[in-house]
């Protein structure tokens, strides 16, 4: 029997989504790149502006908190996603690349969208921590061994540990 390469691998059709897509569960982040970011904006900018969403934006950005106390009686969900607190989103400040930590969601489906409201409710499990950063139990478990022994690093005057993302 013979096969060609079309044979043993189709392109997903629109109606069928590939299996990523299919596979009940948690999905995985998704980051876009500063080089895909800026070829974005050249073509948005290319294209004529929509005055009303110039005005959209500049009125959300009169009303965006500029410290804690401004923002912890707002709206919830929060719809500030540009805030380094905000659940939706990660940016990486040495590649300038976004982190969208929950690609298959809309911010509104976020169960909290505040790093600090959850500080503020207290003592919350790995497990917890995991769901609400779109992350696994033992990542969350790295991360907070990580945390810890720069902490006490610091506390006792010694070089700061390795990040355990270089590599």
């Amino acid at each position: 029997m013979n096969l060609s390469k079309n044979d043993v691998w189709k392109e997903p059709t629109p109606e069928q989504p590939p299996p990523a897509e299919r596979a009940p569960g948690r999905r995985r982040s998704r980051t876009l790149s500063r080089k895909a970011i800026a070829r974005e904006l050249r073509q948005a900018k290319a294209a004529e502006a929509d005055p009303e969403i110039e005005t959209a934006i500049a009125e959300l950005d009169a009303m965006r908190p500029r410290v804690r106390a401004e923002c912890a009686n707002g709206p919830r969900p929060c719809p500030f996603i540009s805030c380094k607190h905000h659940l939706y989103l990660d940016i990486n400040p040495s590649t300038g690349s976004i982190k969208l930590n929950f690609p298959d969601k809309e911010l509104w489906d976020l169960p909290e969208t505040c790093a600090l409201d959850v500080a503020d409710r207290g003592g919350v499990t790995l497990e917890e921590v995991g769901t609400l950063l779109n992350l696994t139990r033992e990542r969350i478990r790295q991360l907070e061994t990580h945390g810890l022994l720069k902490l006490r690093a610091t506390a006792d005057g010694e070089p700061l540990p390795p990040s355990p993302d270089a590599g």
